[in-house]
């Protein structure tokens, strides 16, 4: 095993995979010569030359069709964008493109392509660069949604959503590309669709994905100290979704919680509360809590952000209530 950063993770993940196959390329806004916005391309202009990592003008719309029209002709493209705040420009490519071709197509054509970069909150970046839209993609068929939260998970999902053949989000943040943790010094994937139990518990059930999770593992570690065992799941993937590894946490727990950096409306947290009471209904002893952003555009304000944000004390307090402790 080698300790790494997550942007090392994601750009080895990716030339890895363009050494094996040829078909793949990398295009996006300042992947080539700049290295990544976030260097999570760098090194890669010098070993495959800008045929195959190739910067783009700021035109979402423009490169993402060119994405989409490429695995027609057999290519694998990995688009990446600055944010996926900024894909909300290139979304008719890839909802009404890429999502669709195998089906209106009537399975003549595949399309393996990989839409990576940042999601949801990084600070003082204010309404318009702080949002999540993982539920947006996750409702629509013909879309596969990753999440990870560190550099494993990163490295192993995006090396089988790169190899996959049908559309992938992958979905990152420009505050865990520092964040640092072990893989192992050989060829791994990991299969999608397959959360991961962080920490085993018999208490409650915690369910997060992504860079939020960090908070749940303060939570769960403030917990223990009161003699709570939490069992904390990190999704890892958000379409196709790990039901039954929930289903039967909650069956030993009979409590729920969920942590999602998300507007409250019709997110992960939702469907997933849904599909518990739906079929383990019977072994909740306790209502869900779900713990979201404030249902508002993101603030600038760092005061307001902090209040803005789920934290640790929120799922602290979310537990004790599905436990009915008063404190």
């Amino acid at each position: 095993m080698k300790t790494i950063q997550f942007r090392e993770a994601i750009a080895q993940a990716m030339s890895e995979e363009m050494r094996r196959d040829k078909t793949i390329y990398l295009m996006g806004e300042e992947v080539a010569e700049y290295n990544g916005a976030y260097k999570a391309s760098k090194g890669m202009l010098d070993e495959f030359g800008d045929k195959r990592v190739i910067d783009t003008p700021i035109s979402e719309a423009g490169f993402s069709g060119i994405g989409v029209g490429s695995t027609m002709t057999g290519n694998r493209p990995i688009i990446e964008y600055m944010t996926f705040n900024f894909a909300l420009v290139g979304i008719d490519q890839i909802i009404n493109n890429a999502a669709k071709i195998r089906q209106m197509s009537g399975g003549q054509f595949n399309c393996p392509i990989v839409f990576r970069g940042p999601t949801a909150s990084a600070g003082q970046l204010a309404a318009t660069h702080s949002q999540a839209f993982e539920s947006w993609y996750a409702n629509c068929p013909g879309l596969k949604v990753i999440v990870p939260s560190n550099p494993y998970d990163a490295k192993g999902l995006l090396k089988s959503a790169i190899r996959d053949d049908d559309p992938v989000i992958f979905m990152e943040s420009e505050q865990m590309y520092g964040d640092k943790g072990e893989v192992p010094d050989g060829e791994y994937t990991l299969p999608i669709g397959v959360a991961d139990i962080k920490r085993s518990g018999d208490d409650v059930t915690l369910v997060s994905f992504g860079k939020i999770l960090k908070e749940g593992i303060k939570a769960a570690n403030e917990l223990e100290k009161e003699g709570i065992k939490v069992e904390l799941i990190d999704l890892r993937t958000i379409r196709p979704l790990d039901y039954q590894t929930i289903f039967e946490s909650v069956k030993k727990t009979n409590r729920l919680v969920i942590l999602e950096e998300s507007w409250p409306f019709g997110n992960i947290s939702t469907e997933i509360t849904y599909q518990v009471q739906n079929h383990v209904f019977d072994f909740l002893d306790a209502p869900i809590e779900k713990i979201n952003t404030a249902d508002t555009p993101a603030p600038y304000s760092p005061v307001l952000l902090a209040e803005w944000l789920p934290n640790f004390k929120d799922v602290i307090k979310a537990v004790r209530k599905v436990m009915y402790i008063a404190k």
